[in-house]
């Protein structure tokens, strides 16, 4: 059985939210080295706050100062930090209730060690040098030995408030196609099209999933499909995506190859944007040495009527 390709894949995109009047508050503040809290119904401090009561769901607002000092409530030990965490050493990841607050803050504590950490362990904020309005202005805990820090009498009122954040959100993981998509991405290396017939139903799938999905039962006859294909559906992109060269307006179509009886996805270029019509006739265009056709181009032929692929849209 030949080799089933894997490889290392990163999924990353910005996630932009705004803030209400709690949290942007709460950031703020942290901009400014005060920590705030907001009361709850039952009396209770919660930190970091909650814009809505946990016990009766109203909307809540009233903040309140907590001490940058506190409690270890619990923890564990990390000993291989990873890429994006407070620190670049091994750390200990605890929740701390600051001194005024009833609940708990997840945050970094750096110590020397696991055995440097305990339930009980008392711990102050250390600030990061650069604050901007978010969590990563606490850069980590710190041991501390001394009584609760004195509040600065903040009311929760701030000039120029965040009033929105940009997080990173980030997800590295290992790719696997599996058998059936392994023969179909390397029969694409030698510019071949290659899917898998079901033996019950005789349906032919491109790409390739190793399994019927309409009779649920493996499928590995292969059957070489295309070149050519039917535009079925398509979409003008007016957006243009990150580190992707490719001029907008674009067309990305559904694209039935000759023989398949599963339309597949690809950009088609050669033609103008506004000229791309269900029922088009297009083909490959490949770049020297690439692994898949970089696009789809008119081939020229007459359209195909809608009856011929209207099963596929």
């Amino acid at each position: 059985m030949p080799e089933v390709l894997k490889a290392p894949l990163v999924v990353e995109f910005p996630f932009t939210r705004s803030l209400g009047p709690v949290q942007s508050a709460f950031l703020t503040g942290l901009r400014e080295r005060v920590v705030l809290g907001v009361r709850a119904s039952d009396g209770r401090t919660l930190v970091p706050p909650v814009e809505y009561d946990p016990v009766t769901a109203d909307e809540i607002h009233d903040l309140v100062e907590v001490a940058p000092t506190g409690t270890v409530t619990t923890w564990a030990w990390n000993h291989a930090p990873r890429r994006g965490q407070p620190l670049t050493t091994p750390f200990a990841w605890v929740l701390v209730r600051l001194d005024g607050a009833d609940t708990a803050l997840l945050h970094a504590l750096d110590a020397p060690g696991p055995d440097a950490v305990h339930t009980g362990k008392r711990v102050r904020i250390r600030w990061a040098e650069e604050r901007t309005g978010a969590i990563t202005d606490i850069a980590c805990f710190e041991p501390h030995d001394g009584e609760p820090a004195e509040l600065t009498g903040s009311t929760g009122e701030f000039a120029d408030p965040v009033a929105g954040i940009v997080a990173a959100a980030r997800l590295d993981y290992t790719y696997s196609p599996g058998r059936a998509q392994t023969a179909y991405i390397n029969s694409l290396a030698d510019r071949r099209t290659v899917g898998e017939r079901c033996p019950s139903c005789r349906k032919v799938y491109v790409p390739p999933r190793g399994a019927c999905p309409t009779c649920g039962v493996p499928t590995d006859e292969q059957v070489e499909v295309g070149p050519r294909g039917t535009v079925t559906t398509f979409c003008i992109v007016n957006i243009k995506a990150k580190n992707l060269d490719i001029e907008v307006p674009y067309v990305y179509a559904h694209i039935a190859l000759d023989g398949a009886d599963l339309a597949l996805h690809a950009r088609i270029g050669g033609i103008p944007y506004d000229q791309v019509r269900m029922g088009l006739r297009v083909e490959p265009v490949w770049t020297d040495g690439a692994r898949y056709p970089d696009h789809y181009r008119p081939t020229g032929e007459p359209d195909a009527d809608y009856d011929a692929y209207k099963e596929l849209l």
